[in-house]
């Protein structure tokens, strides 16, 4: 059954009225006609199940016929810290890291970055949102606006203040491995779920520098390596979000 994402409040009296770009897409793409069943999630958690009442390509008319559970997401909230990258690797990242899970994407300007601004974030935020739809997520993760570095690390003061800070900085020179790291912090597996959220620090191209992991490290964060090869930025993200999951999500 085809599913979209709609905010909850574009539902009003048990009428969905779908305009834009999304109406075309149910009327062009997906040729949805009217009597189609169709699932509307709309990014927090809840899903409705809806019938098609009018069709064109510049609305498309629902009717909500239920509610229901549709849970599809990891028993823990992973936050990826992604050194800013170049061109469409960033676009990668969001789409592949979607898909496997992750509730919110902080992207993070770093002594090495050789991108160090950016207005996609927009872009970043809908091809999330397409990712969650295709891989029948029903949350879409939120994209942040880029930090730099040492405000990132001042922010987690405030935002962990009453929670453990539970994270790893991955780091090509060096570190445990992440089955180690996982042993060493106090992150519970799949039956005893972490209570505060798990950062993953990726670098942009070129990596982080050695001040740059000390002064996380410091902070809390376990220095990680993800082997002997040395591995492209967006390959590393996808490649941490993959382990994390199996060892301590719903993968495997």
């Amino acid at each position: 059954m085809p599913r979209i994402f709609i905010p909850i409040p574009s539902i009003k009296e048990n009428r969905i009225s779908i305009t834009g770009d999304k109406a075309r897409y149910l009327s062009t793409v997906l040729r949805c006609k009217k009597g189609d069943d169709l699932i509307v999630f709309d990014g927090e958690g809840n899903c409705l199940r809806t019938n098609i009442i009018e069709t064109g390509k510049r609305e498309v008319v629902l009717e909500v016929l239920e509610k229901f559970s549709c849970n599809t997401e990891a028993p823990i909230r992973i936050i990826l810290v992604q050194g800013l990258l170049k061109g469409q690797k960033m676009d990668l990242v969001v789409q592949k890291t979607t898909e496997l899970g992750v509730k919110e994407i902080i992207p993070l300007i770093t002594e090495r970055s050789q991108a160090r601004q950016t207005r996609k974030v927009e872009r970043w935020q809908k091809i999330a949102e397409e990712a969650s739809r295709q891989s029948g997520r029903n949350v879409v993760p939120l994209i942040q606006e880029p930090i730099n570095f040492n405000d990132y690390l001042s922010l987690l003061v405030t935002r962990h203040s009453s929670m453990p800070l539970r994270g790893f900085i991955f780091w090509e020179e060096g570190g445990l491995s992440l089955k180690e790291a996982v042993h060493k912090i106090s992150i519970s597996p799949i039956h005893r779920v972490a209570v505060s959220p798990v950062h993953i620090l990726v670098g942009p191209e070129g990596g982080f520098t050695r001040e740059e992991v000390s002064a996380s490290e410091k902070r809390g964060f376990i220095v990680t390596s993800l082997g002997k090869r040395i591995l492209r930025a967006e390959t590393a993200s996808i490649s941490a979000l993959t382990l994390v999951q199996f060892l301590l999500g719903d993968l495997g």
